[in-house]
Formats: C-alpha cells, structure tokens, sequence
C-alpha cells in the first residue's frame, strides 16, 4: 500500500471511536493557574550575569496542582530524569501558561482544523501525490497498531534510518501515538554508528529507507538485543528475511490490534513524558540521546514558529521544502511537528536534493518560507556567483547595479517593500525577483538559517538580492529554537530575542559582556539517556540549561553568539583568541577560500588551515580538484592561471600565495593584540566535506575531527617549538 493511495481503514467506527475519545480525554482549553506549590530562587551563576525573557513572573519549579489532578502531567519529582519511561516538572510560569498537550493531542485538533487540506507532497514516478491531514492522520494511526503488532513496548525507541519521506513522517507519528519514542539515525552513520544509537535507545522496530540503509542494519542486527523487526519503505526486497517487511506489508500488519488498545495507550500518555530522542553528532566523544517530552515538541512547535511568523493555515497555508536531516531537531521540529501544528503543506525533496535537485524541488513547491543551514546558503551563493562570472557583460552589470541598490536601501528602510525608492523596485522586480524566481523562491516570504554560525559575507550577499536570512538560534536540548529571528523581530548578524515564554542569561561575561548563554523554559530537554553526570553538567541546580555557547546581549535583548567555550583558544601566553571571527575576516579577504581553520591552544602563536574554493562532484559531494570559476577569477586577478587546487598547494604558484599572504596581513591590522596575529599558514590539498568526516551530517564543522585529521601539518606549523 502506498502511503496516497486513499485506501480506507479497516474499522469504519475508527473516526468515532477517536472523536468520542478526544472529546473526553482530549482538547483543554483551561489555562493553568493552580496553586504553585514553591518558587524557585534564580541563581546568577558568575559575575555580570544578564538576563533577557520575553515574559513577566516568576518561573514556577513545580507545575500547579491542578494541572496534576486533571491529569495533564505525570507525577515528577525533578526537572530532569535519564530514563526513558520518567517524568519531569515542566517549566510552566505565568509567561508560558499554555496547557501541556500531547502530540496527539495537537494533532487531532488540527485534524479539525485542516482536515480536508494537504499536508505531505511526495514525487513518485515524475508526478506529485498529495495526502490530506485527515489521511496523515488514518496513516499514521494505521502504523501505530502495525507497530503494536510487532511488539513495540512503551518507552522503547522505533529507530528510522533514511531520508525525509512521507513514510519516515508516518513511522514518527505512529510511534509516538503506540506509545513508543522516535529516534533518527543519520544515514550517513556507519554501522558501528547505527549500532550504538539503536541499542542506546533500545529499539524494537527500526524502519530503514533502502536496501543500502537496511545492509546496515543487517551486519548488526544480532548485537541489538531489543530488536523485532525491520521495515523498509522504499524499493523491493532483495531477500526475504524473519521479521522484514515492506511498507505496504507493515501498514497492513495491525489490522486485528482494536483500536481500543491504541486508545488505552494514547489516553496514558502525559506531556512530561518522553516521546523523541535526538543523538548528537558525537564530535566531542560518545553521541548523547537527548530526551524531548511531548511538551517539548508541542509547545516548541506551537511558540518558537510562531515567533518566526510562521502562519496558521487558516490564515494562509504555509508550504515547505523538507531536506535536511530529520535525525537533526532543527529539520524534525520545522519540518515534521511545526507542520502538524499549523496545517503546512511539506514537500519532500529528492534524496540527492544536496546534489543539485533541491532547486527542482522548489520550483515545484514554491515554498513560503525556507530553512538551511550556513552550508546550504553558502552553495546557493557560490552557485549565483558562477552563473553571473559566465554570463555577459552587461548581465553582470546589471546584478552588480541591482545588488548595490538593494543593500544600500536595505540600510536605509525597513525590510519591507513599503515606502521602498523606484529604483530599488526597478531592480527587484527586472533582476532580483528573476533570480529568486530561478532558485525557486517566487513566493517565498521567510528565509531562515540555523544549527551554525553564518558569515557576513553570505548574509551580505543574499541581502543584496532582497532575501533577508533570519537567524534561530538554540541546541538539541532546547527543541531546536529557543531565540528566533523574524519579519517583526530582526537585527543584521544577531539570532534574534528568546522566544516570548522563553528566557535567556549570560552568565561569567567579560568586560564585553560576553560571556556563557544559559536557557530556561518549556523548550529545555528532559535529560540525556542513561546519562546521569552528563545531565548534572549542563543544568544547574535552578534547572537552567548552560550551552557552553559565548554570547552577547545587547540593549534590545538581541542575542549574538560568539562561538563555543571548548573552541576558544587560549595561547601559551594566556591570552583568550575567538577563533570564528578571525576565520570570518579571513575568507572575507580572501574570496578564494573555502574554509579557514584558526590554530593555536596552548601554543606560542596563532596559525591556520586554509582550504581553496573546488567544485563538487555531484555524485559523491566529495570535493573536486577543480576550483570553481571565483577561485579561477582571483587566481587570473592576482597573476596566476591555476585552474586546479593541486596546482597551487604545495607552494607551485608564488603568485596565490603571496596574495593569500597580503590578505593575511590585512586581517593582521585589524588584530587587538600581537597575539591574535596569523603568524603561518598552509592550504590543504583538498576542501572539507561530510564524507571526508571534517563536517557533519548538517555541514556544520567538526573541529576536533580537522586537528586530528590534519595534526601532521599543524606540528610542521610548529616545528621550531618541537
């Protein structure tokens, strides 16, 4: 059975089964202002510690007896547990006072809402197929009994390794409407990777993508001892194995489970339960599950979008692109919950979509609003860049006018189009809007970049075309977002104010005032599986998440993050060095890098890695040792006719070396301390990129995995110090 095939359910009573159901367990409306049963006192954690909220009152440490009593929430004696079947104290205070919900809760309410309209979009055989939310909703409670079948238990993990699908969205929901918790895995992981999260998580049913993903599994199977079954979504069945379905064998699996069982189930579930786990990359030691509750995800869902200005469907029906990793909470809270709770419209991408057929996709979705993260928007640059170095003289003219226009009359009005001069309209309309409508963005109104720092200079560049990128900031541990930028809330190079309900502080800041970032909120995590000291690390007594980020707020509440406590370098003469705006300054200089590398812990002087612009091969999205047509230009601009990488490392051409050197030296300048000068350099012999290990399955860089990698060339850096 495919998932839009419309076919029926099996129980013509499902409908009112569920409805009558709801009605009694379902949909409260009242808002919580039970006795608080104690305050919490707030600590500052350091010196000049500065906190900003969005809210008034004082956070409550325990929920309100009330809420208890009607049965919102289960009992909890903390704000953070390790086990998957606890509980925990939500963080419910007067600025937050939305009920707890359960997933299932919320969706069944937009059920109601958006019924009749289509939530997913799938490509199959060249033409879009289309599901509504009422189909969603039959699927994915369709799944919930097939996993039932199976022997899914409460509180163990239904582990999904693939790439974003329909089915991927309907094993998630089913999962937590069984009872079960969802885990992705990254299908970029290896086996041994795929090994420790579903047996961390204690995975019953992992549902794989294809038979390259389900070989994975194969290999390690007979070391996960909780596992029963593996479902694989698409392609046919190479070998018939015990315990391998295929989709349309899974879907029909839980035809004889009544739909009272599944009911028993959902009305048991409490939204300080457990219902997601998000494993960390792992580039700091062993991955961490990191425990969402049902609260979690709803009310993130529900304030953390909204804060983006993201719209309800009954006022206007937002439609997104679905690509990045939905084992990353970034993509799962935008894409799969977000879109639940306001009745969007998800298309799914193609699997190569970071090959090259993103745009493709977008040409057909015309999405409303779109997410990357700083890789993707530094492609989409690097790509307009091409195209514009291959075009005319007077095309290329004309995109430079057009540009200038555009950001000099983004500094001087507001973001939007109204009281905007002639000739900036002139140039949106005759160039900008042209090129937007090539990358597919004819209709987008929102454009949104997080899970990594971004430079000025991409932010510069995609100002200057009219596309304002608008920055989230938050971790796994806070759902995803937990300050957001927006169309009402925006300042250029900030990650926006703590989303209403949500607080943020700097504690232990500096003269600067920067200093570690702290959450608190209905966004923080439950705690990390079976990681109890690793908890205790990053929530303080007073419940406040500590993210190990430096930040900054200014004036207005506007956050700016600086970079990672664990990335600043502390040289041998003590002085602290923020590595990413010198790396910033560096490819800024010098539009022939790729990536800058700044090295120097605990060492007598600053040094840097470099790597120079290439092309990718689209097949393996494993760089080339070809330069891209910018690197070209700079090459031919400085006096050299380097057409490949290999032809300029190693020393062979003087001419882009002494230029890269001048650019060096002009950062240099720009440095407050001698200490904080680039003293040596050395250009690797090829780019960065996921399969080379150096970034992660959301292209954010891997810094311990760069020193490891390259630690050879940085002890030639250093020799004389050996």
């Amino acid at each position: 059975m495919s998932v839009t095939d419309g076919e029926k359910l099996q129980d013509d009573d499902h409908n009112e089964n569920i409805t009558n159901y709801h009605h009694k367990h379902g949909n409260r409306r009242n808002s919580l202002k039970g006795e608080n049963v104690r305050e919490p006192t707030v600590s500052q954690n350091g010196k000049n510690c500065k906190i900003q909220e969005n809210c008034t009152g004082e956070t409550d440490r325990v929920v309100s007896r009330q809420a208890l009593e009607e049965g919102y929430l289960a009992p909890a004696d903390s704000l953070w547990t390790t086990r998957a079947d606890g509980a925990v104290q939500l963080r419910i205070d007067d600025s937050c006072p939305q009920e707890p919900m359960t997933v299932h809760q919320v969706f069944k309410e937009s059920v109601e809402k958006y019924g009749s309209l289509y939530a997913l979009a799938s490509k199959r055989d060249g033409i879009w197929e289309k599901i509504t939310f009422s189909k969603y909703y039959e699927f994915s409670w369709k799944a919930a009994k097939s996993l039932l079948k199976l022997g899914l238990e409460r509180f163990h993990s239904v582990a999904i390794l693939g790439f974003n699908s329909a089915e991927w969205f309907i094993a998630a929901v089913g999962t937590v409407f069984a009872g079960g918790i969802v885990t992705g895995i990254y299908t970029t992981n290896s086996p041994e990777a795929c090994h420790f999260v579903a047996n961390d998580c204690r995975a019953n049913i992992i549902v794989v993508e294809n038979q390259k993903q389900l070989e994975k599994i194969l290999q390690i199977q007979g070391r996960l001892p909780h596992l029963k079954a593996i479902v694989q979504y698409t392609g046919t069945l190479q070998e018939k194995l015990p315990n391998l379905y295929t989709w349309q064998e899974f879907m029909d699996l839980g035809v004889d489970i009544p739909d009272t069982q599944l009911e028993e189930i959902i009305s048991s579930q409490r939204s300080n339960h457990c219902c997601v786990l998000i494993y960390t990359s792992g580039t700091t030691g062993t991955p961490k599950g990191v425990m969402l509750s049902h609260d979690n995800i709803t009310w993130t869902a529900a304030h953390a979008s909204r804060a983006g200005d993201m719209q309800p469907a009954e006022i206007k029906q937002e439609i997104i692109v679905s690509y990045l990793p939905l084992s990353h909470i970034a993509a799962q809270i935008y894409d799969l919950w977000t879109g639940i709770k306001w009745g969007e419209l998800v298309y799914f991408a193609e699997p190569d979509a970071l090959k090259g057929s993103l745009v493709n996709t977008l040409k057909d979705a015309h999405p409303t609003s779109h997410m990357g993260v700083p890789r993707v928007w530094e492609k989409i640059m690097e790509k307009i860049k091409e195209v514009s170095a291959h075009s005319s003289f007077i095309k290329r003219k004309m995109l430079s006018w057009a540009i200038s226009v555009s950001l000099d009359t983004k500094i001087e009005f507001t973001d939007r189009n109204e009281g905007k001069p002639l000739l900036f309209m002139l140039a949106d309309t005759f160039v900008l809007g042209k090129i937007r409508s090539a990358l597919g963005f004819s209709n987008c109104k929102k454009y949104f970049s997080g899970a990594a720092p971004i430079t000025r200079e991409c932010l510069d560049f995609f100002q200057g075309l009219n596309i304002t990128l608008y920055e989230a900031y938050g971790m796994s541990e806070t759902t995803g977002p937990h300050c957001m930028s927006g169309p009402q809330v925006y300042k250029f190079q900030s990650c926006g104010r703590a989303v209403p309900g949500c607080k943020v502080k700097i504690v232990n800041s500096d003269k600067d005032g920067i200093g570690e970032v702290c959450f608190w909120g209905r966004t923080v995590f439950m705690g990390y599986l079976n990681m109890e000291d690793k908890t205790k690390e990053v929530l303080d007594d007073d419940g406040w998440l500590h993210s190990g980020d430096l930040g900054k707020l200014d004036t207005d509440g506007f956050m700016c993050i600086t970079g990672r406590i664990k990335e600043l370098i502390i040289t041998a003469g003590g002085e602290n060095v923020p590595p990413i705006p010198i790396e910033d300054a560096v490819k800024k200089e010098l539009p022939v890098i790729s990536n800058a590398i700044l090295i120097g812990d605990k060492k007598k002087y600053l040094t840097m890695l470099l790597t120079l612009k290439c092309t990718i091969n689209p097949d393996t999205t494993e760089p080339t040792d070809d330069l891209t047509t910018e690197a070209i230009q700079f090459c031919q601009h400085v006096g050299s006719k380097a057409k490949k990488v290999s032809e300029v490392t190693g020393g062979n051409d003087q001419a882009v070396y002494q230029a890269i050197q001048k650019g060096i030296n002009r950062v240099n300048e720009m440095a407050p301390s001698n200490a904080q000068r680039i003293q040596k350099w050395v250009i690797l012999e090829k780019d960065f990129s996921i399969p080379g290990g150096e970034f992660g399955p959301t292209m954010k860089l891997k810094r311990s995995v760069v020193t490891e990698k390259y630690k050879n060339e940085i002890e030639k850096l250093y020799k004389e110090e050996m």
